[in-house]
């Protein structure tokens, strides 16, 4: 392998609402790819897995009808799933940073139940692109698809938001850097500092 080739991890989480303590995680999707750290090149797709859950918590359960109306994702279609902490491992073990739109919310979720990935190099493709910069009047990943013809739809489903985002940061900027190099040159993400009177809702299972 070449000095500069790396292995990136972009991911996204569905969810049953906005807090981390009160909502669970309902679908979440990885792709596991190789990249040049130094161009921002990305290499290629190495693999690729996406799971369903059941929400367990009472304040969970309770907000996934309003969550539903957003992704579509219906109670029957989770109720009795549940994620492969091994084979998540796995892809968390190869990876040499992980990508996320709006990272905070995927990560301050996903350290509930994966305390380790908080250790990781995570980087945030929404602040880690001065998309403002050039000509965009927000930062939502719909937006950025539709400018640059990736597509006008998104259906909020987590392989479908990390196929289409993997296609987002393979493009440039106005003065030549690709969306990734320039991600990667901004630096990652602070580590994350939950709330100390949170207690996390699962044992720590270690990577």
């Amino acid at each position: 392998m070449s000095s500069h080739k790396k292995l990136g991890l972009v991911l996204d989480v569905e969810t049953t609402g906005l807090s981390p303590y009160a909502d669970e995680i309902i679908e979440l999707a990885m792709k596991l790819f190789s990249f040049n750290e130094v161009s921002g090149e990305v290499l290629e797709v190495i693999d690729e897995v996406t799971f369903l859950r059941e929400p367990m918590s009472v304040s969970a359960r309770q907000n996934y009808e309003h969550a539903y109306e957003i992704h579509g994702i219906s109670f029957e279609m989770v109720a009795g799933k549940s994620f492969d902490d091994e084979k998540i491992a796995q892809f968390f073990n190869r990876t040499d940073a992980i990508f996320a739109h709006n990272a905070s919310f995927d990560r301050s979720f996903l350290v509930q139940m994966y305390p380790d990935v908080n250790q990781l190099k995570w980087y945030c493709t929404m602040r880690g692109v001065a998309w403002k910069d050039y000509g965009m009047y927000n930062s939502k990943l719909l937006t950025l698809l539709k400018y640059y013809g990736i597509t006008d739809y998104q259906s909020h489903r987590a392989m479908d938001d990390i196929t289409n985002l993997l296609k987002l940061i393979k493009k440039g900027n106005p003065y030549g850097d690709l969306f990734l190099q320039e991600i990667l040159t901004r630096g990652p993400m602070r580590k994350y500092k939950p709330a100390a009177r949170q207690v996390q809702r699962k044992s720590v299972y270690k990577f």
